[in-house]
């Protein structure tokens, strides 16, 4: 029965998987069905789940589109607009596995409800923000409540279907997900569009209604047999200071130079809170990181290819739509509408290449779709039709969907076997926040070859003609319709060929992780490992 159930969760999460991260859905094989309830009442918690998870899905990828806008509005520079992405998959990232915790400690449904709510009232917050600072700050809140909803949502799943309706369910909830992560960017773009990027953040507040409103009335509040009775404060204090340190020591780095006592000292602190984060975890009698399922080979591999992938997937959803704005001139709809590709892919071919994973074996697949994904990253790296988008960005966005289509699910196939029943939960939770942590890294250090890139092209492009920088370039990249004076055709025609010079350096960057994270399956995974007991 767990293998039948598992094989209909590898099948159902896959389409999702991409656009969110490898494993979400195995955490509900650690949480046991309740007793029987109502269809009704069924249907009226999955709605709940579907909601709440799609609010955080979307999240996680409209602001995206809405960066320029965002960035005009307040005169922000580069390194703002990423730590407007960043505060968010920062905290989701680091604290999704406490999330997880307190659900099954505190109540499945006090955390889902509490989690919501502070969602929304980030939210609202984002939507009314004076200024860039107050508007990262509500972007770290929601990554908070983002980190306890969705674990939850999940656990609410497990807890509210038995095995025989389980996959059903899951694959409604995936299905559904994946439709408005694939639409949000769209639809996000339309709102910046018509109306303002602020709209974007006040949508979330009549779904978050709808989603408190059916989870008190329809969602038990369960709670987790073995839940820990000492949750891991100081290995989550840890791991977030370690990584909000790195992060913003690497952000900052592009203006201020790696030599920088500045950029060295927030490095530092980084390193000796990942490090604390270690010896933290093997200390604690329930660690948020259990250190032994990195016995595993096979775990570690699949991490790694995780970190790689989803490094390079998200620094492309970062980037390009910033790039088609900036550099192509296109509207905040049309960018968003550029990217469907990946999801419609993704939608398409999930089912059938969901079946590829018990013939040939997770080996081969992971090996030949991260070649597949390097591929779709090279040739956003080569300008074969300089400003086309069905030339250029089309096709690489197309071979880059079936590259990670066929990836996934032998990802999800990989952590599911590598540990025993009891630590997929734990599991599965470590490769959600591998994912998060990927795209963390992937904003901040792709940032620095984005600019150095953009300052390089810059100059060379400007030298000829003649055309002064400003004092600061970056300011340049943050508000390209300020003029030098009486040579604003030439700075602007210079300034899109630097940011597509920049896209395509970040690019190459992505394909080379996507190539390494190939090279990594082929040595560390090994096909028809048995389950630990």
């Amino acid at each position: 029965m767990y293998q039948d159930t598992s094989e209909k969760v590898r099948r159902a999460t896959h389409i999702v998987a991409t656009l969110a991260h490898p494993c979400d859905a195995l955490i509900i094989h650690a949480q046991p069905a309740q007793t029987a309830r109502p269809c009704h009442r069924k249907r009226a918690a999955l709605a709940a789940t579907i909601l709440g998870s799609s609010m955080a899905f979307i999240d996680g990828s409209v602001v995206n589109v809405a960066l320029p806008s965002i960035q005009n509005g307040f005169g922000a520079s580069v390194a703002a607009m990423q730590w407007v992405v960043n505060a968010y998959l920062l905290f989701l990232g680091a604290l999704v596995l406490v999330g997880g915790s307190l659900g099954d400690k505190l109540g499945r449904r006090t955390i889902f409800v509490g989690g919501t709510l502070l969602f929304t009232l980030a939210s609202a917050a984002c939507g009314l923000a004076p200024n860039v600072g107050v508007l990262i700050a509500a972007r770290a809140v929601q990554g908070i409540g983002a980190a306890l909803l969705v674990p939850s949502s999940l656990a609410i799943i497990g807890a509210v279907f038995d095995e025989n309706e389980r996959g059903r369910a899951i694959g409604t909830w995936a299905g559904v997900a994946a439709i408005t992560s694939a639409l949000g960017p769209v639809m996000g773009g339309w709102l910046v569009d018509t109306v303002s990027w602020r709209a974007i953040f006040f949508l979330n507040v009549p779904l978050a209604a709808a989603t408190i409103a059916l989870a008190l009335a329809a969602v038990p509040d369960s709670r987790g047999a073995d839940a820990p009775e000492q949750l891991d404060w100081p290995g989550a204090c840890a791991v977030t200071l370690g990584l909000g340190a790195l992060t913003y020591g690497l952000t900052i780095s592009s203006t201020h130079g790696f030599g920088s006592p500045r950029v060295l000292g927030l490095l530092g602190i980084g390193a000796l809170a990942l490090i604390a984060f270690f010896f933290l975890e093997r200390r604690h009698p329930r660690p948020m990181v259990p250190l032994d399922v990195f016995r595993s080979v096979n775990f570690v591999g699949a991490n790694l290819v995780t970190l790689l992938l989803y490094f390079g997937l998200g620094g492309a959803l970062f980037f390009i739509p910033f790039t088609l704005i900036r550099g192509h001139g296109y509207s905040a709809t049309e960018a968003g509408a550029a990217l469907l590709p990946v999801p419609m892919i993704l939608g398409v071919l999930s089912r059938f290449t969901g079946n590829l994973s018990p013939r040939y074996g997770p080996r081969l697949l992971l090996s030949m779709g991260s070649l597949i994904s390097g591929a779709g990253f090279g040739l956003l790296g080569l300008p074969l039709l300089h400003g086309s988008y069905w030339g250029e960005f089309f096709p690489a966005l197309v071979v880059l969907g079936l590259g990670l289509t066929i990836t996934v699910a032998p990802l999800t196939t990989v952590v599911m076997s590598a540990v025993s029943e009891q630590r997929i939960g734990v599991a599965s939770g470590i490769n959600n926040a591998v994912a998060r942590i990927a795209g963390l890294f992937a904003v901040a250090i792709l940032g620095i070859v984005f600019t150095w890139s953009y300052d390089a092209t810059l100059d060379k492009r400007l030298n000829p003609l003649h055309l002064p920088l400003v004092a600061h370039p970056e300011s340049q990249l943050a508000s390209p319709d300020t003029a030098n004076d009486g040579h604003d055709v030439h700075f602007a025609e210079a300034q899109a060929e630097a940011i597509n010079a920049s896209l395509r350096a970040v690019a190459l960057v992505c394909a080379g992780c996507a190539l390494a994270g190939a090279a990594l399956a082929v040595a560390m995974i090994r096909s028809g490992q048995q389950r630990p007991h």
